[in-house]
């Protein structure tokens, strides 16, 4: 199956939490997305691996999207390696997208930034012929994306852009309160986490909010990128 986009977290709920409402809108367009999780978030305080999986399923039928894969790399021990880079090589492969998202390059958490690395060294070497992969005894055509963006997390990076998604904030929403275990809970008896606070999920749709406010539209979310934004002509900007 070929993919438009195809989103890449180092964690259930990155890709939902960084990016859901673009997901959404793009959905809503037509384009056939799908996300990988490069772990399964086993060493969350909260919930469990079991847990996670369930809710990843349910966020990802929330959004719409086509198809979700999860690689299983280990939580927080996961590296950079000709391993790891050719496990992502073989998603970037199977699926073909135009575009990649994947995580911050730069966060609090310390999987975020290597993954983001992991997943753009791996969509530049998808593109070279003399790298061989195969997927069920098939072997594989080279294919390397147009465009690798990465959305935000917890850090408030300055964006190189930012997608107006007003109208699909209450979808990304759902999604991310579709991880129960590990969010917001006032009735919860499990430890706080710096994720668990009220804060943390408000913060999901201010920041939305005030990153619309600066383009002039209710709500937006804001992507980095690995080289220049360039746009058709001087109208297709809002």
């Amino acid at each position: 199956m070929k993919l438009d986009i195809l989103a890449f977290g180092a964690h259930p709920d990155d890709v939902e939490l960084g990016c859901g409402a673009t997901i959404a809108k793009e959905v809503a367009l037509g384009k056939k997305i799908g996300i990988v999780d490069l772990t399964r978030g086993e060493l969350g305080t909260r919930g469990s691996a079991e847990l996670r999986d369930k809710e990843a399923e349910k966020a990802a039928e929330i959004l719409g999207v086509s198809v979700r894969e999860n690689l299983r790399f280990a939580d927080g021990f996961f590296i950079n390696d000709r391993e790891h880079q050719l496990e992502v090589i073989q998603m970037i492969r199977k699926y073909q997208p135009e575009i990649v998202l994947c995580n911050a390059i730069d966060d609090r958490h310390i999987d975020h930034p290597k993954g983001s690395n992991l997943v753009s060294n791996a969509c530049f070497l998808s593109g070279l012929l003399k790298i061989e992969t195969e997927i069920d005894g098939v072997n594989q055509e080279k294919w390397r994306p147009k465009q690798v963006y990465h959305y935000i997390q917890w850090k408030n990076i300055e964006p190189d852009f930012v997608v107006d998604v007003t109208g699909y904030m209450d979808k990304k929403i759902d999604a991310v309160m579709a991880y129960g275990s590990q969010f917001y809970d006032p009735n919860s008896k499990e430890p706080e986490t710096p994720i668990t606070s009220k804060n943390f999920t408000d913060s999901v749709e201010y920041r939305a909010n005030d990153l619309g406010r600066l383009i002039g539209v209710e709500f937006a979310e804001g992507f980095t990128s690995e080289r220049y934004v360039a746009v058709e002509n001087l109208s297709k900007l809002i």
